[in-house]
């Protein structure tokens, strides 16, 4: 379909697959994070003592405090930025009423500065305005879709839960490994989590697979390594 014909199914088409992109950037790198954290502090616990029952304690203690934290940051810095975007679309909508010639004008400004040359901008502006000046106007130049604000609660809810996928690895590893094999099997099992979580968080931005699964593979591993050498170091003997 030509794309000034349709302009607004476009517009939808792109924000919905941005939308999309967004939401499994979060989940994978919420994820990622679920995983280095409690996995550090597991191995770091095991490093001051073989027990299990308080490797895991410590371990689950993590998992809850992180999901947690990581609920409430998002519900926060959502709730902010749904409150922006409110303010922002308030204002526009004024604006459209207000003073429409001036705001056609600086629409077609707009798609001038990306390129097209100021007949086409002209007529694009007010095939748009025509159309739907208000989601054109806001697309432009807010980049918002007035119909698809971000819900606090669920960015909440998504958040705490990609923590938490991540976060159970570890505590897995720990609960089906022998006391002599504790370090060793939940390094194991973290390199393998955070290669897939790597790898889809370079499909997500499209970055390089190597490159990203390597940066997130060694960041992990040294978190692990120092928790546990930390351990070792500060351990009680006889816990």
């Amino acid at each position: 379909m030509n794309k000034l014909r349709d302009p607004i199914a476009h517009i939808e088409l792109n924000s919905f697959n941005n939308t999309k992109l967004n939401w499994l950037r979060a989940a994978v790198l919420g994820a990622n994070d679920g995983i280095v954290s409690v996995s550090a502090v597991v191995v770091g616990v095991a490093g001051a003592s073989n027990s299990k029952s308080f490797i895991i304690t410590a371990g689950v203690a993590a998992l809850v405090a992180g999901a947690l934290s990581m609920a409430v940051g998002e519900y926060v810095s959502v709730s902010t930025q749904k409150d922006t975007e409110k303010a922002l679309l308030k204002k526009e909508r004024i604006e459209l009423e207000t003073v429409p010639e001036e705001e056609l004008e600086e629409l077609a400004s707009i798609y001038e500065s990306k390129g097209l040359s100021k007949a086409t901008a002209q007529l694009v502006a007010e095939e748009l305005t025509a159309h739907d000046a208000f989601a054109a106007h806001v697309d432009a130049e807010l980049g918002i879709d007035p119909n698809d604000l971000t819900n606090p609660v669920h960015a909440a809810y998504a958040s705490g839960l990609a923590f938490l996928s991540g976060a159970i690895i570890p505590i897995i590893a720990i609960l089906v490994s022998p006391s002599s094999m504790y370090v060793p099997i939940t390094f194991l099992s973290v390199i393998i989590a955070l290669v897939i979580t790597g790898t889809l968080s370079a499909h997500a931005g499209g970055a390089h697979k190597l490159t990203a699964v390597t940066r997130v593979v060694v960041g992990g591993v040294l978190a692990m390594a120092i928790t546990f050498i930390v351990g070792k170091i500060f351990g009680v003997v006889g816990i």
